[in-house]
């Protein structure tokens, strides 16, 4: 597969949420969660990024940018689903203005459920997933 993953950067990508992920993602740069700590990091651009984290669902507005930004990010990349939402089973799912979750548009290999998920078990789970990049 290449090279093992020694730090995991991750570009955010909010297609449509309330903010409810995303404060609970934020979280995760303070002091307490100390992600960086455990070898990863948020990232502004997609083109320094190893993969996606995609909060909401993916709205009308958002459905492009997204899919820029996924082809953005360079080979091998991830996709990683935050919350119900991006999931695709959030209580947006049927609100005329989304498309569902992430999954319309590729298979997430890291699906992190809750609405909203706790720091502690976003850490825990991407941490986790991270050891079987290798």
């Amino acid at each position: 597969m290449g090279k093992p993953i020694k730090a995991l950067q991750l570009r955010h990508v909010d297609a449509g949420s309330c903010n409810g992920c995303e404060q609970e993602l934020t979280a995760l740069g303070n002091g307490f969660y100390d992600m960086q700590h455990f070898g990863i990091d948020v990232v502004a651009s997609p083109r320094h990024a190893d993969g996606l984290v995609v909060t909401g669902p993916v709205t009308d507005t958002m459905k492009r940018p997204l899919v820029q930004d996924w082809d953005a990010v360079p080979e091998p990349k991830w996709l990683i689903a935050l919350g119900d939402c991006a999931a695709g089973c959030g209580v947006f799912q049927d609100a005329y203005a989304c498309h569902g979750g992430v999954d319309g548009m590729r298979t997430p290999d890291l699906v992190i459920s809750g609405c909203p998920p706790k720091p502690q078990d976003i850490l825990q789970k991407i941490a986790l997933w991270r050891k079987t990049l290798g």
